[in-house]
């Protein structure tokens, strides 16, 4: 069932987008997430929490954010609840660095354009 709140799951995105490139601390490689699993842990809750929400914004996030992979950004979720270990560290990395900005981007302008909102 889609939000009643997609303002709210738009920010969601954004706030554990930030989270997860702070808590990377804009390494150039891996190291911040192999260094300790609390990293680990942290980037794996930040990408449940853009599933999930992405979920919840249901067919409302193509229209708000049209041309993104929401298909993919949905079932990322799948693999770290059930497929955690096999999930791969570096991967998550190279999705904060590579992925997830023109997500943000699209959602803080989302948020902007139909909603008022800076993000």
């Amino acid at each position: 069932m889609p939000s009643e709140r997609p303002a709210q799951r738009l920010q969601d995105i954004i706030d554990s987008i930030d989270d997860a490139t702070a808590f990377i601390g804009g390494v150039a490689d891996t190291a911040a997430i192999n260094q300790d699993r609390k990293t680990l842990r942290a980037v794996e809750r930040c990408f449940q929490i853009i599933s999930e929400a992405a979920i919840k914004l249901g067919a409302e996030a193509e229209r708000l954010c049209p041309g993104l992979p929401w298909a993919d950004i949905r079932g990322i979720g799948n693999p770290l609840r059930h497929e955690y270990d096999v999930i791969s560290p570096a991967r998550l990395w190279q999705s904060i660095r590579d992925d997830l900005p023109p997500l943000r981007a699209a959602c803080v302008q989302a948020l902007k354009t139909h909603f008022g909102d800076d993000g």
